[in-house]
C-alpha cells in the first residue's frame, strides 16, 4: 500500500525514511522524533512541524486522510 501511495502521492508528499539499518540519516532522524516501533508513521508539515504518529499498521483509508492533511 505505502509503494502504491508513494507513487499516487509523487510530488506531493516525500516518503524518504526507511529503517532497515542501511540509512544512517534515517536512524538518526528517528532517534531524534523518538520512534521505537516499526512501522511507525510520522507526518511532518513541510514546515517541519509533526501533524501526527501512528504506531503499527494501519490502513488505506486512514493513511490517505494523514496525507491529505498535509501542508
Amino acid at each position: 500500500m505505502v509503494d502504491r501511495l508513494k507513487q499516487e502521492y509523487e510530488g506531493k508528499v516525500d516518503f524518504t525514511i526507511h529503517l532497515d539499518g542501511a540509512d544512517e540519516e534515517g536512524e538518526r532522524i528517528a532517534a531524534m522524533i523518538g520512534v521505537r516501533y516499526v512501522p511507525t508513521f510520522v507526518f511532518v508539515n513541510s514546515d517541519g512541524s509533526i501533524k501526527g504518529t501512528d504506531i503499527g499498521a494501519i490502513g488505506e483509508a486512514k493513511m490517505r486522510q494523514r496525507l491529505d492533511s498535509l501542508k
